[in-house]
């Protein structure tokens, strides 16, 4: 797979899904964005590691910032070819525990896995349309698709991030493709210890165990280098949506 030339930005990619993007991306030829909110140093490790990387700090809940994490892009490599939005936050409130899910929990998590997703979408397609054959990658999950999830805000925010995609396929085409992937459980520093959640997916997926961060990294790498396939929300779930 063959992104010689072409620039990519990740956001939320200073760890776990986000840094397994951006590592598969530069190695098959991408110069990458590593964008973090909050986690600087890592990101500039993740991005200093790279052989033409660049770190960005950036909020993606904040519209300015990320015009700025844009135009920051465009300033250092006069282009962007592939947008994946993977930065989101989560709470982990029992479903039933109504009164935890507070009005600021829904603000912020949608703030971030929605807006945040909208904003550097608006922001970066320009760029993408200028090349004719952009790609924007959003990373969702199997939340968004079933009944489950850390918390009901997370799983509606990740419902409407996979319609969102649906919408947006349709209004960018033919200059911008765009599609998701919705992972079950994986592995990653944030999900460390999940031990029941992660028991349970063992026991019932198909596949017999939890996703790695390269597993999600292998499914959106398939997206963007597939000029055929938009709209679509890939489950990456080991099939677990089949119990």
């Amino acid at each position: 797979m063959d992104l010689e030339g072409k620039v990519a930005v990740v956001t939320g990619a200073s760890s776990g899904i986000g840094e397994s993007v951006a590592r598969s991306f530069a190695a098959a030829g991408a110069s990458v964005v590593v964008n973090s909110s909050s986690s600087v140093d890592a990101g500039r490790r993740v991005a200093a590691s790279l052989p033409d990387g660049l770190y960005i700090q950036a909020d993606v809940a904040d519209d300015d910032a990320c015009r700025s994490l844009v135009d920051a892009t465009i300033g250092r490599f006069g282009r962007i070819d592939v947008l994946v939005n993977n930065a989101g936050t989560t709470k982990v409130i029992p479903h039933a525990d109504l009164d935890a899910a507070t009005d600021e929990v829904w603000r912020r998590i949608f703030d971030v896995n929605v807006l945040g997703a909208w904003h550097m979408t608006r922001a970066a397609l320009p760029a993408l349309r200028a090349n004719g054959a952009g790609v924007v990658i959003n990373v969702s999950s199997l939340a968004g698709v079933r009944p489950v999830g850390s918390s009901i805000p997370y799983a509606a925010s990740k419902a409407a991030l996979n319609h969102m995609t649906l919408l947006l396929a349709q209004a960018l085409a033919p200059e911008v493709r765009v599609n998701a992937v919705a992972p079950g459980l994986v592995d990653t520093p944030w999900t460390a210890d999940w031990d029941a959640v992660r028991e349970a997916v063992r026991s019932q997926a198909p596949l017999r165990r939890s996703a790695l961060p390269h597993d999600v990294a292998e499914a959106v790498l398939a997206l963007v280098t597939s000029g055929f396939v938009t709209g679509q929300v890939l489950g990456v779930d080991g099939g677990m949506s089949l119990r």
